[in-house]
């Protein structure tokens, strides 16, 4: 069933579980993705990226999601992840997604405020959830690329602040996290989360979480937490498994090269699932 991603991350919060947010940019992708929620029991959130939209087309993405959300068997929702792009917001509202995020982080903090109300007084017109950002990741994510030197972690007190003059849903914070593969192991700042969870009682959402270890993970759905990004992790085993078929047999129906790849992503969403403590939830 499709419903709105606040609806999932309201309970996820009073619970105290994170719930996966998985990119998807093909059938094969979402496929594994609702596969994985429904063998766990796991509510999940379908995101995708203004990539996704170009590469598959705005059409195709809306009605493959509404598809497989009104097959499942568990609480799907369909998220614009890193909306910066005002025409594109607009447009997943009016195809059905159910939750979009507009990216706004680097803007200053007045600016990023103003046009953030803006956005959220339209979706909410229409019963869609809105997710923001506060505070920059580096890395790169489709078109979002954040060097170093530019990335920031987010200010407690801006983040009440933020919030208060936004009225979002849910707010994506920067605690040390980044997009895209990591070097070396990521440190997160756990004090300025339980912080900043204390401080604004609301649906807290980690990017950048291919890669960030276990423990850490686990620790931080412990202190607020709620929805966790993944897309870096899905893609690598998707291009594993192709890997290993392509170089290693002479097949070459794409049924039996991307199958295999389904297959594999679905583990590795499965086990996300489980470590954040959504499975069974759904």
């Amino acid at each position: 069933m499709l419903v709105t991603g606040k609806e999932i991350l309201e309970k996820a919060h009073r619970e105290g579980y994170a719930v996966g947010a998985f990119n998807v940019n093909n059938m094969e992708i979402l496929q594994a993705v609702i596969m994985a929620a429904e063998e766990v029991k796991a509510p999940v959130i379908v995101q995708t990226s203004e990539g996704a939209i170009s590469y598959a087309g705005i059409d195709y993405l809306a009605s493959m999601v509404r598809l497989a959300a009104q097959k499942a068997s568990v609480p799907v929702a369909l998220h614009l992840d890193h909306g910066t792009n005002f025409e594109t917001l607009i447009g997943c509202i009016r195809h059905g997604w159910t939750s979009i995020m507009f990216d706004g982080s680097h803007l200053p903090l007045a600016e990023n405020i103003a046009q953030t109300k803006e956005i959220v007084k339209i979706a909410h017109a229409c019963g869609v959830s809105v997710e923001a950002e506060l505070g920059r990741l580096g890395g790169i994510e489709d078109n979002i690329s954040v060097d170093e030197k530019d990335a920031r972690l987010t200010s407690p007190d801006e983040a009440v602040e933020f919030v208060n003059g936004t009225g979002v849903d849910y707010l994506a914070i920067a605690i040390g996290t980044a997009h895209g593969k990591y070097k070396g192991e990521p440190k997160l700042d756990f004090d300025r989360l339980q912080t900043i969870k204390k401080l604004l009682n609301m649906p807290i959402v980690l990017h950048g979480a291919s890669g960030v270890p276990e423990d850490s993970i686990v620790k931080a759905t412990k202190l607020g937490i709620n929805k966790i990004n993944i897309d870096t992790d899905v893609r690598v085993a998707f291009t594993e498994a192709v890997k290993t078929i392509v170089t290693t047999t002479d097949i070459f129906d794409p049924r039996k090269i991307c199958g295999p790849a389904r297959d594999n992503m679905a583990k590795v969403v499965k086990a996300k699932m489980e470590m954040f403590g959504c499975a069974g939830k759904a």
